[in-house]
């Protein structure tokens, strides 16, 4: 009552298996060879070598995808008050005080010369 059954097993290395089995799921009707990013966070040291890599490529000013964007973001981030205005609000004090100079200055002229 026992039949004897013969099996062959056909075992191949993984050079052979790709000559013999297409890995391309061509058969599926994909055509296009899109490269499929599974895991596309990068360290902050491989942004970095990026982004010197692309440092002059990047525009100067622009509101997005820009060098004037990271400066205001990052100064954002970390509440860093903004180099124009910090430099504008001296430049108005030293205007103030060359005036209240010039102002002390005319008042010693004033004082040192005798009324006649």
């Amino acid at each position: 009552m026992a039949e004897k059954v013969n099996i062959e097993v056909t075992s191949y290395n993984k050079n052979q298996l790709t000559q013999a089995v297409n890995t391309q799921f061509t058969q599926l009707g994909v055509t296009t060879t899109e490269t499929v990013v599974t895991d596309p966070t990068i360290s902050i040291s491989q942004f970095f070598n990026e982004y010197e890599t692309l440092f002059y490529q990047i525009p100067k000013l622009d509101e997005t995808n820009s060098h004037e964007y990271l400066v205001k973001k990052s100064s954002e981030y970390i509440g860093a008050v903004s180099t124009n205005e910090e430099v504008e609000a001296l430049l108005q004090e030293i205007t103030s005080l060359r005036q209240e100079n010039l102002d002390l200055q005319q008042t010693i002229l004033t004082l040192q010369t005798p009324n006649i």
